[in-house]
């Protein structure tokens, strides 16, 4: 139990990592809920301004694995911090892109400085709390990742709607500095006791001094493979479906607002509560039997939505919200707890499968978006989910990853 820490510096590191989780999703997902207003600014397609999310996706994907490296050698806290701050001073700079490519070269970089949260945060976590209280947070930081979501998408939609490109931006700059001053302000008590002079990336058990043994090691892990696979398919579909829906929705029939359409991803509360409550279902249904409930509700609910009604569409998304954030609680948690080593490059393996997953959807459901419109987008997404199930199924019945721990009953 060597650095865990009191209860009153738990909440404040929690609530720390779970501000900074908000602020770096507010940033990677308020240009999704923008896309009408980019599509007019920067003179393309409403497909095409899909990709703003799937470049940035694709550099944090990468970077993720990078940030395991620097936390392990120089602390938590440090890279943490010093890439919110970077972070926060680059968003002005959209306002001196004149082009479509060099606002994707822009987001290219700020994801590059995103990952350091979701790379770091559930390391950090796993390193100072005990494993009962380390599934709670867990499942509150998910909770908080949801909800920044959630802000940030409505907040993109509102400035589509009512804000100039220029008070958008100053919008985005203000609402970051200020939580980042509030998160450095809640972590930086914590960074002694969290600045760690020798760790897994110098020292391991059996004294390797490779960098990249870590990644090796949980890359050779069948367990850890079957949660890295799972996550990146379903966040494949998830993440891009919302994409698409809103081109959908603006078309006839519905004729939806810009502001209107991204009223849709309030369907992720559904989510918020699922991940929030993950811990309880993993409890009762074991990883196997959650995964698949979960990948039921995701196929459900993207089949509901072809009766292509309100009705149907909302109920839609909010079973795949449902399905999905529980999907992604499981795998992060399982990842953070059986990686006895080496834990935020097991964190980071995860995640960068994670979000490449995310950046590989929207091309993959491009062509089906272009053929059949928005059914096409669901028979894309079905063909990864049912090829998410089939693996599962092959995968867990082995007894790969199926063992849930005792610390989860």
């Amino acid at each position: 139990m060597n650095g865990r820490i009191s209860r009153a510096d738990a909440r404040r590191l929690i609530y720390g990592l779970s501000l900074a989780s908000v602020v770096v999703y507010i940033n990677l997902y308020l240009v999704q809920g923008m896309l009408p207003m980019l599509a007019e600014h920067f003179a393309i397609s409403p497909g095409a301004s899909t990709l703003i999310l799937s470049v940035s996706s694709f550099s944090l994907a990468f970077s993720l694995l990078g940030y395991a490296l620097i936390s392990d050698a120089f602390g938590r806290f440090r890279p943490l911090i010093i890439s919110l701050w970077l972070l926060a001073l680059t968003n002005p700079l959209m306002l001196v892109v004149d082009s479509w490519p060099q606002m994707l070269a822009l987001r290219l970089l700020q994801g590059v400085l995103l990952a350091a949260v979701p790379a770091i945060a559930m390391a950090y976590l796993r390193d100072k709390l005990p494993l009962p209280a380390l599934i709670k947070a867990g499942a509150f930081y998910i909770a908080a990742n949801s909800f920044g979501g959630i802000l940030g998408r409505l907040l993109g939609g509102f400035m589509a709607q009512h804000l100039s490109w220029f008070a958008s931006v100053m919008l985005l700059s203000g609402i970051t500095l200020v939580a980042v001053a509030i998160s450095h302000r809640f972590l930086a008590p914590l960074s002694d006791a969290t600045r760690r002079p020798i760790n897994d990336a110098i020292k391991s058990r059996s004294g390797e001094r490779r960098p990249w043994t870590g990644f090796i090691l949980h890359l050779g892990n069948p367990a850890l493979r079957v949660f890295y696979i799972i996550g990146g398919l379903a966040f494949m579909v998830m993440v891009n479906q919302f994409s698409f829906i809103q081109l959908h929705l603006l078309e006839p029939p519905f004729g939806w607002s810009r502001f209107e359409v991204t009223l849709i991803f309030l369907c992720y509360l559904s989510g918020t509560l699922s991940a929030y409550r993950s811990g309880s279902a993993i409890k009762h249904l074991g990883v196997a039997g959650l995964l698949g409930v979960s990948l039921v509700l995701m196929v459900a609910g993207s089949v509901l939505t072809l009766l292509n009604t309100q009705v149907a569409i909302i109920l839609g998304f909010l079973l795949s919200a449902c399905g999905f954030f529980l999907i992604h609680a499981c795998c992060n948690s399982q990842v953070a707890l059986r990686a006895t080593g080496h834990r935020a490059k097991a964190s980071s393996l995860y995640l960068c499968c994670y979000y490449l997953g995310a950046s590989l959807g929207g091309p993959f459901l491009m062509p089906f978006w272009h053929q059949a419109g928005w059914a096409g987008v669901v028979f894309g997404s079905l063909i990864v989910l049912g090829a998410t199930a089939a693996f599962a199924w092959f995968a867990l019945r082995r007894g790969k990853g199926a063992m849930p721990l005792p610390a989860c009953r």
